[in-house]
């Protein structure tokens, strides 16, 4: 009897199943045609449309594939699901000779599908384990996070120093440690204080600007310029405050959004003092405790090779810029940590989870935002900061909405309040899609895709759970 009901089963499942792959890859089609379908060639003076029914044909049926994966993973067919799509792994290597693109999406899919089974074949043999041989499934994320962070510290030191460590993979790892950076400084104000910002990039313009306008008129160095151009963000941050007092939820992410857009605004129009969009070039670069990275400084000054007798080479600039921002994100992060352990810090929580509760409680909300929106800021202005002193060159068109939508997105993809879960997020949305950027016009689908894929797979963030600041132990009770 139950072997019968397990085929009637199976055979009503195929058929639904189908189903359902076929409605997933029709749409598929329907989206992807007037996208992928075509695409435009300049030739002269003319333009020509050239058919790509190769690639959509491969489109489609990689969708089908995965819809299909993923119904028969709901209906407990865990193995074949892996062997499928390690076989389409495999036949990735096969699509990567005539196009990059469909081999590696290819491969990341069959690999990402597999993983998704084995997941789900190791969760249904637990099922079958009796509760109490169980392993406590709960103590494993703070297991795993209590060597996950020394082990990427560990790795960011080293990375200069790893063989496949050349120009390309450094600027990448600068740039990742920058969106670090203000992840975990927009996660004071998202993550710790609840309060939903829009416009953090304002922060991080004014800081670039700051640092760039001081350094030029005043003749000041990256170290004098640093905190100055945080105290002056940190001061945007209480302006932006005060108004925002009242608000809470659209109605907050509204002015955040449109302070952002008047910030970029005004750098845009007031052409005498910012330069519009022409911007700020000859930004001055930092200093190796005053030795400059140059082959030939000027007279009387001794440059960074000729102090340690070295040939000069240009990575000992960019292996600089990367230990400063190195430096630069683990003091927000250290600071940050610091800080939630403080009666501000549990102030923060307490206001994301219920500020009436906190009013109740003698907590002053003006205060607590204002404190959240001026930390919060002052680290962007420091990435601000370094962000100017490392390109050389600022214009309004470094600090646009997306900018901020990136942020955001890192910070509640990485899971709001985890340090590390930011870490984890920017590495997925700002390291992958810049190994992607060969692949030209899917580079921006490749981020979509990583997006797409951490909301279905961790909807509430790669690190949701977070361990209590302070923990409450049970006193023995006297004998």
């Amino acid at each position: 009897m139950a072997a019968g009901t397990l085929a009637e089963r199976g055979r009503a499942f195929l058929p639904m199943a189908l189903k359902e792959a076929g409605i997933a890859a029709g749409i598929a089609l329907l989206l992807a045609l007037p996208l992928v379908g075509a695409k435009t060639v300049s030739e002269g003076s003319a333009f020509v449309v050239t058919p790509r029914i190769v690639e959509l044909a491969i489109g489609v049926v990689l969708v089908f594939a995965g819809r299909l994966a993923i119904a028969s993973l709901r209906g407990g067919h865990h193995i074949p699901v892996v062997a499928a799509a390690l076989a389409l792994a495999a036949l990735g290597w096969l699509f990567a000779l005539p196009s990059a693109f469909l081999g590696v999406v290819t491969i990341a899919g069959g690999l990402a599908v597999a993983c998704i089974g084995a997941i789900g074949l190791l969760r249904a043999r637990r099922d079958r384990i009796p509760a109490a041989a169980r392993i406590d499934s709960a103590r494993l994320p703070r297991q795993a996070l209590a060597w996950l962070g020394p082990a990427l510290i560990a790795l960011a030191i080293l990375l200069p120093f790893l063989p496949f460590a050349d120009r390309r993979v450094m600027d990448i790892a600068i740039l990742v440690l920058t969106y670090v950076m203000l992840g975990w400084g927009l996660n004071i104000v998202v993550g710790l204080a609840g309060l939903l910002d829009l416009g953090y990039v304002a922060f991080y313009a004014v800081g670039a600007y700051s640092y760039a306008l001081i350094a030029r008129d005043f003749g000041l160095d990256f170290w004098s310029c640093l905190p100055l151009a945080g105290v002056f963000a940190a001061f945007f941050g209480i302006i932006l405050g005060f108004p925002v007092l009242r608000l809470r939820g659209d109605y907050l992410a509204i002015v955040t959004l449109g302070f952002g857009e008047m910030i970029r605004i005004i750098l845009l129009n007031w052409y005498n003092f910012t330069g519009g969009p022409d911007g700020i070039s000859g930004v001055p670069r930092p200093t190796f405790f005053g030795l400059p990275f140059k082959r030939a400084p000027p007279e009387g000054v001794e440059s960074f090779h000729q102090f340690f007798g070295i040939d000069y080479a240009s990575i000992h600039r960019t292996y600089f810029l990367y230990f400063l921002v190195l430096a630069l994100a683990l003091i927000t992060n250290a600071f940050t940590l610091r800080i939630r352990r403080l009666p501000i810090g549990r102030a923060w929580e307490a206001l994301r989870e219920d500020e009436i509760a906190c009013r109740s409680l003698g907590i002053n909300p003006t205060n607590t935002k204002l404190t959240a929106f001026a930390i919060g800021a002052m680290f962007g202005g420091f990435a601000g900061s370094f962000f100017a002193t490392r390109q050389g060159f600022i214009s309004p068109e470094s600090f646009t909405f997306i900018e901020s939508a990136i942020i955001l997105a890192i910070v509640v993809l990485g899971g709001m309040g985890s340090q590390i879960g930011v870490v984890l997020a920017a590495l997925v949305l700002i390291g992958l899609p810049e190994f992607f950027r060969e692949l030209q016009e899917y580079r921006m689908l490749a981020f979509g895709a990583c997006m797409v894929l951490i909301t279905v797979w961790r909807p509430r963030g790669l690190l949701a759970t977070r361990d209590p600041m302070i923990r409450l132990s049970r006193r023995r009770a006297p004998p």
